[in-house]
């Protein structure tokens, strides 16, 4: 069996998603206010189901992935971050590299959760042996997300059009490295 490293911070800890995660999981990305910025529809439970196994499959395959953020306080589910590889056919300069991503629950938004997991996620993947140059697509007037990227470091390089949405490609090569 599989296992996926566990990361903890002051108030949240990542870990691998549970099959009894899948209900949550899949509210979370029907909420209109997360799905704004994402594809603006909310996703089918089908859909849902697909993605979720995916991202099971990329600590498998790739050794990293997206972890389930769940609340110290009381357990909750409130979200995801981490890495994946998407094959999005964007391109070389973004699709060879891993891709962050992060997706929190509405009743969370604004209270520094994001930010929190997403900076504890990068941490552990700069450990890694494979750490190297990571990559973001955020779709353009999305705030909050290009926030806590330019806080990891992040910087555009490209703006593109993913599923009918103009976005921008951005890049970010882990602390002590520079840019190829």
């Amino acid at each position: 069996m599989l296992s996926i490293p566990v990361v903890e911070t002051e108030r949240l800890i990542l870990r691998g998603f549970r099959r009894e995660d899948f209900e949550v999981f899949a509210a979370i990305w029907q909420e209109p206010e997360v799905m704004r910025f994402i594809g603006k529809k909310p996703r089918s439970v089908s859909e849902s189901w697909g993605v979720f196994l995916k991202m099971a499959g990329n600590w498998v395959h790739e050794g990293f992935g997206q972890w389930a953020i769940e609340r110290k306080a009381d357990g909750a589910l409130i979200g995801q971050t981490g890495f994946f590889t998407a094959m999005r056919g964007l391109g070389d300069d973004f699709d060879r590299s891993p891709e962050a991503g992060w997706v929190m629950t509405t009743s969370s938004h604004g209270q520094g959760y994001g930010p929190e997991a997403v900076a504890a996620a990068h941490s552990w993947f700069d450990r890694q042996p494979f750490a190297g140059r990571t990559c973001a697509m955020i779709e353009v007037g999305h705030g909050a997300s290009f926030r806590i990227a330019e806080r990891m470091g992040y910087r555009p390089f490209r703006e593109t059009e993913d599923l009918g949405d103009r976005v921008v490609l951005l890049e970010r090569e882990p602390a002590g490295r520079k840019a190829a």
